[in-house]
Formats: structure tokens, C-alpha cells, sequence
């Protein structure tokens, strides 16, 4: 068991290498750099390949502690920066998506979370995996918004962000919103069996809803909104409203010794 992360800094030393090299080959190419590719492809399925040995080696989906959730998103930011360098050809996405997958593997290595295989009733649900993942997933997307809107925010370019931009930042946002939506749903779900409700505003369900509600509203703004600065603004004040779902929630003292999705 212990040995399964006792590795985890060879193998994020290893995806960092990769990802590393596919931000660079990304910059150097204006047109769609098939090496950018492989080395991002090369980064994600070692990191895939470490979470399955995980997987089995704790015996349980490795989703159950704040670390290991980190450890997802890491992941899945990867996916996302591929996602849309291979779709709309940005070339920093690569250089940003791991700078945020870098920062997260080195926050799980300086501190390393209890990784056991204990799994208390609750989480021996059939959504526990579908619930979390899902989450997990919208929560990069989110992240990949949040740092494309940030870039068109602040370069130095005397134009405003083009349509073509834009338009990436709706569909990033369209379908991180669809997956918090599965995700609370998904949520719900599993409340009604493990404890009787659907939803009792619990300091994380609180949350979550405003976090869903702040990306729809953007949705909905969106289409006859035409000041930019305002938009990019509603997204990162929405990517706030994530973090504080996320893992702000921890450190509340409304939901300590309340909250069940305290970690």
C-alpha cells in the first residue's frame, strides 16, 4: 500500500518532464504540433497508470481524501489544457494547464495525505465514484476557463478578445456547467440513499448551488452582455465560489462537526 504512493514524486517528476516538453513544443509551433500531442498524451497515461496501481493498491477508488481528490485534478486539468490545444490550436494552453497540474502535484507532495483503505459505509455507494469524478472533471474545466479568461484579460493586446475566443470560453464553461449539474444531481441521488434527503443545505450543498448558480448566470448573461471586463470578472469570482465548494468549505466554522463532506 505504501509503496503505491511512496512513487508518486517519480511519477509526477516523470508527468512534469512530459508536460513540460509539450508546453514547449506547443510554443515553438504555430500550427498544431503532433510532438505537443504525443508528450501530453505520454503525461496522462502515466498519470492514468498511477492512478489505477493506486486504485488497486488501496483496495478502493483512491476519491475518499482531499489529497487524493487533488491528485484528480491534476488529471484532469491535463485533459482539459490537451482538449483545447487539440480543438482551437491556443498554443499557451499546454504551458498553462501544467503549470496548475504542477502546482497541485507538488501540494500532495509536501503534504502528503493518510492514504488507507478504510471506506466508511456511506461511501460504499455505487455513486460514489460517478459523483466524485464527475465533480472532479468539471471543477478542470472550470479551472481551464478560468485561466483562459485571466490570458484574454490581461495580455498586452490593444484588441479585444475575438469571437473565435470567446466562443472557447462559452463551450468550456457549457460543458463544465453540465458536469456540475450530473455531479449535484448525482449528489442528490446518493444523499436520498445514504441518509433520507435529497438536499438539506449542508454547508457544501450551499455552496455547490451557488457555484452552479454563478456559471448559469454567466450563461445567461452572456449572450447580450458585451462588456468583456465584466464577463471575465463574473468567471473568476465564479472559480472562487468553486474553490470555496471545493476546499474553502474546510476551514468554516459552520461546517465543522456539521458538514459531511468535511475532509
Amino acid at each position: 500500500m505504501e509503496l503505491g504512493w511512496n512513487i508518486f514524486p517519480w511519477v509526477a517528476g516523470a508527468v512534469f518532464v512530459f508536460a513540460l516538453a509539450s508546453a514547449l513544443f506547443a510554443l515553438r509551433n504555430r500550427e498544431r504540433s503532433s510532438m505537443a500531442i504525443a508528450c501530453s498524451a505520454t503525461a496522462i497515461a502515466l498519470f492514468v497508470l498511477f492512478m489505477a496501481s493506486l486504485w488497486m493498491t488501496l483496495e478502493r477508488p483512491p476519491l475518499r481524501t482531499m489529497g487524493e481528490t487533488r491528485l484528480w485534478y491534476s488529471l484532469f486539468m491535463l485533459l482539459a489544457g490537451l482538449f483545447t490545444y487539440m480543438r482551437w490550436q491556443f498554443r499557451w494552453i499546454l504551458s498553462f494547464s501544467t503549470l496548475l497540474a504542477t502546482v497541485f502535484m507538488v501540494i500532495n507532495i509536501l503534504k502528503p495525505e493518510i492514504h488507507d483503505q478504510t471506506l466508511m459505509p456511506a461511501l460504499q455507494s455505487i455513486w460514489f465514484v460517478p459523483h466524485v469524478s464527475v465533480y472532479m472533471f468539471s471543477y478542470a474545466m472550470m479551472g481551464a476557463v478560468t485561466l483562459f479568461s485571466i490570458y484574454l484579460w490581461f495580455r498586452k493586446l490593444p484588441e479585444e478578445a475575438s469571437a473565435k475566443e470567446m466562443v472557447v470560453c462559452d463551450n468550456l464553461v457549457r460543458v463544465g456547467w453540465a458536469f456540475l449539474t450530473l455531479g449535484m444531481t448525482m449528489g442528490a441521488l446518493w444523499a436520498k440513499e445514504a441518509w433520507g434527503d435529497y438536499w438539506t443545505w449542508d454547508p457544501k450543498e450551499t455552496w455547490a448551488f451557488a457555484t452552479w448558480l454563478s456559471y448559469l448566470l454567466y450563461l445567461h448573461l452572456r449572450p447580450s452582455c458585451k462588456n468583456q471586463d465584466f464577463l471575465f470578472s463574473w468567471l473568476i469570482f465564479s472559480f472562487i465560489l468553486l474553490q470555496m465548494c471545493w476546499w474553502g468549505i474546510n476551514f468554516l466554522p459552520s461546517a465543522r462537526g456539521e458538514s459531511i463532506h468535511v475532509y
